[in-house]
């Protein structure tokens, strides 16, 4: 398919199959998605937790509103962010690259430098703002990603963070939780979604064009 026929094929799954998974092969292609997805100043301040553990999930979803998608799709990603810039974050992600690149430059030390100077005096909250905005890119990488392996998938934002945090132990680990994406493959004969038509903004309302 193309990117535009996979995009309009896909929809935010409300059935998920129980009995149909992931394969390994499409769940890694969705992951590397993610991980090769751009971020500002290319920090990545978020990780993925792939959740199987049947026991963790049935937790999840008592606090997801007990929507049905977290113990019925084959697997469940959590989007967790920094809490906080701190400069020990921003300079394991330059020390990194330097390492991979073979040192680093003037430039990017220079570049290193105010970042850690804009970042570093902001609130905790507005730091963690900035960095929950870029998990969301990783997100959406995701659902362009599953949608091109025929994988379904479903966004969501209607789960209590304070409780998915405390549930995956998040906050000792300087993250907290800011999305959800469950993939599997769609109930088709008890999704009441599944065969309405997809409905999106006109192009006229939705692209405005500056000339």
């Amino acid at each position: 398919m193309t990117l535009l026929s996979s995009l309009n094929w896909r929809y935010a799954t409300k059935k998920f199959d129980p009995a149909k998974t992931v394969s390994k092969e499409a769940l890694d292609t969705i992951l590397e998605s993610i991980r090769m997805a751009p971020t500002s100043s290319g920090l990545q301040p978020f990780e993925v937790l792939v959740v199987t553990d049947k026991a963790v999930r049935e937790k999840l979803q008592k606090a997801a509103f007990d929507q049905s998608q977290i113990t019925e799709a084959s697997h469940v990603l959590v989007f967790a962010a920094w809490d906080n810039y701190t400069a020990e974050r921003i300079n394991e992600v330059f020390d990194h690259a330097a390492a991979e690149r073979g040192g680093g430059s003037a430039t990017s030390d220079a570049y290193r430098e105010r970042l850690i100077s804009l970042y570093t005096p902001r609130p905790a909250e507005v730091n963690f703002e900035h960095a929950a905005r870029q998990a969301y890119i990783g997100l959406g990488t995701a659902l362009v990603a599953a949608a091109e392996l025929k994988v379904d998938s479903t966004p969501m934002e209607g789960f209590d963070p304070a409780a998915f945090d405390e549930i995956l132990g998040l906050r000792a680990t300087g993250f907290r939780s800011v999305a959800v994406l469950a993939l599997g493959y769609r109930d088709a004969d008890h999704d009441w979604l599944v065969n309405l038509k997809k409905v999106r903004k006109p192009k006229s309302e939705m692209i405005k064009e500056i000339a």
